[in-house]
C-alpha cells in the first residue's frame, strides 16, 4: 500500500481555517485527487476553479506562466547537474529537490522582495526565485565554505542542516519584524520529518502566542529519509495548526499555481497582522533523500511511478500547450538555456578549490585540545598512507 492511499484512510477532522473571503472552510477536494487539498491545475494540465484562491492568480499573464515553467525547468536542470557532479566526486553530498519544483517555485514567487526566507538545505528553487546565483549553493556541498552568499543581499538565510531549527530562527525574526512595525512577512521551510522535531513545535507555540507574521511551509514529500509520513503523524500535517490556534491548509505541492495562490494568501494574511499559517505542500521526493541515500531499500518503484504521472513540470507544460500560451520555439529556446546553465554550473564547481581536509579540526576549541590534536595527527598519518598523497591528502 502506498503512503498516499494510507493517508487517504486517515480520519480527518474539520480544518478550522479562515478563507480569503473570511469564512471558515476546509481544504477542498479537487476532482480526481486524494486526499483533500487545494488544486488549481490537475495532473492532466486542466484548470480547476477554486472560489477561495482563484483571485490570487486571476491576473497572471501568459508571460508569467511561461516564467514559472522556465523557473521549474532551469531549477531541475541545476539540480540534475549538481547530482551528477557529486557522483563524479566534485561535491561531497547533494540534497536533490527533484519532484518538488512546483512547491518551491510557486511559494518562492509568492514572496515580496522585503520578505525574509529561512530555508532548509533543499530549497534550491526558492533560492533561484530570491536571486541567489545557483553556483553559490554548491560551495558548502564541496566543503569550501559555509554557505556562499550574504543572507541580507536577498533576504534568503543560509542553508540550515540542523533539522527544524530554522523555524525557530524564522519565528524570532518575525517577532522582530512585528515589533519594528514593518509590513513584511517571513516564510520558513521544513519537511514532513522535521514536523516531529521539538523546535518546530516550539516555533508554532511562540508564533501563535506572539501573533508573528510567519508562514510555515512544510514540503510533505512523503519520506523523512526512510520513514514514511504515516510514522510522523496520525492526522494530516496541516491539521496540526489547529492545536496551536492558527490556520492550516493543504495544497497540491505539484501544482505551481495552487502553491503560488495559497502562499500569497498566507503571506498577505501575515502582513495584515493576522499571525502565522501552516501550509502543507503535498508532494513527492522523486529521488534520494541525499546522494548518500538509496531509496530503493525502503520504497516501491510503483509508488514513484504513480507520482511521476503528477510531474509538476509536465503538468504546466500541458496547460501552456492547451491554452496556446507557449509554442515549440519557446520550449526549444528554453532547452538551449538549460544546456548553457548546465555548462556554467559544471565550470563553476570545477573552478572551485579543493576542500582543506584538515579544516575540520580547526576552531573546535578556542585554545586547542589534546584529543583534537591526537585525532588530527591520526588523520594526517592516514592521508600520508596513500601513495600519491605526498602528505597533503588525496
Amino acid at each position: 500500500m502506498t503512503v498516499e492511499s494510507t493517508a487517504a484512510r486517515t480520519p480527518r477532522r474539520s480544518a478550522s481555517t479562515k478563507s480569503p473571503a473570511g469564512k471558515r472552510t476546509t481544504a477542498k477536494k479537487a476532482p480526481g485527487t486524494d486526499p483533500e487539498l487545494v488544486q488549481l491545475l490537475t495532473p492532466e494540465g486542466k484548470r480547476v476553479k477554486n472560489a477561495e484562491y482563484d483571485s490570487y492568480v486571476a491576473g497572471i499573464t501568459p508571460d508569467e506562466l511561461r516564467g514559472l515553467y522556465r523557473d521549474m525547468v532551469l531549477t531541475r536542470r541545476f539540480d540534475a547537474e549538481a547530482t551528477s557532479l557529486q557522483r563524479q566526486g566534485e561535491l561531497g553530498l547533494w540534497a536533490s529537490l527533484l519532484g518538488q519544483e512546483a512547491a518551491q517555485i510557486g511559494s518562492g514567487r509568492a514572496t515580496r522582495e522585503d520578505d525574509y526566507v529561512f530555508p532548509t538545505y533543499r530549497e534550491h528553487g526558492v533560492a533561484w526565485c530570491r536571486g541567489v546565483d545557483p553556483t553559490n549553493l554548491l560551495g558548502m556541498f564541496r566543503g569550501v565554505n559555509h554557505g556562499g552568499w550574504d543572507p541580507n543581499d536577498n533576504n534568503f538565510h543560509l542553508y540550515t542542516i540542523v533539522i527544524g531549527s530554522q523555524t525557530l530562527h524564522a519565528t524570532g525574526y518575525a517577532m522582530g519584524v512585528a515589533k519594528d512595525g514593518a509590513d513584511s512577512a517571513v516564510i520558513a521551510y521544513f519537511g514532513d520529518g522535521a514536523s516531529s522535531q521539538g523546535d518546530v513545535a516550539e516555533s508554532f507555540t511562540f508564533s501563535a502566542v506572539y501573533n508573528a507574521p510567519v508562514v510555515f511551509f512544510c514540503q510533505n514529500n512523503q519520506w523523512a529519509i526512510s520513514e514514511p509520513t504515516e510514522k510522523q503523524t496520525r492526522v494530516p500535517l496541516y491539521q496540526r495548526a489547529q492545536g496551536y490556534g492558527f490556520p492550516g491548509v493543504r495544497v497540491d505541492g505539484n501544482d505551481v499555481l495552487a502553491c503560488l495562490a495559497v502562499t500569497k494568501w498566507a503571506l498577505e494574511r501575515a502582513r495584515r497582522g493576522e499571525g502565522p499559517t501552516l501550509v502543507e505542500a503535498y508532494t513527492y521526493r522523486m529521488g534520494a533523500h541525499t546522494t548518500s541515500d538509496d531509496p530503493t531499500k525502503y520504497r516501491a518503484d510503483e509508488e514513484r511511478e504513480a507520482w511521476e504521472a503528477k510531474d509538476p513540470i509536465l503538468r504546466l507544460r500541458r496547460y501552456l500547450e492547451a491554452s496556446n500560451h507557449a509554442d515549440e520555439g519557446f520550449f526549444a529556446e528554453l532547452e538551449t538555456e538549460s544546456e548553457a546553465l548546465g555548462r556554467r554550473v559544471r565550470e563553476a564547481v570545477r573552478a572551485m578549490p579543493d576542500p582543506d581536509h584538515f579544516a575540520i579540526f580547526e576552531h573546535v576549541y578556542a585554545d586547542g585540545h589534546a584529543l583534537v590534536d591526537e585525532e588530527r595527527a591520526q588523520f594526517a598519518a592516514y592521508q600520508a598512507s596513500f601513495a600519491d598523497s605526498e602528505g597533503e591528502g588525496v
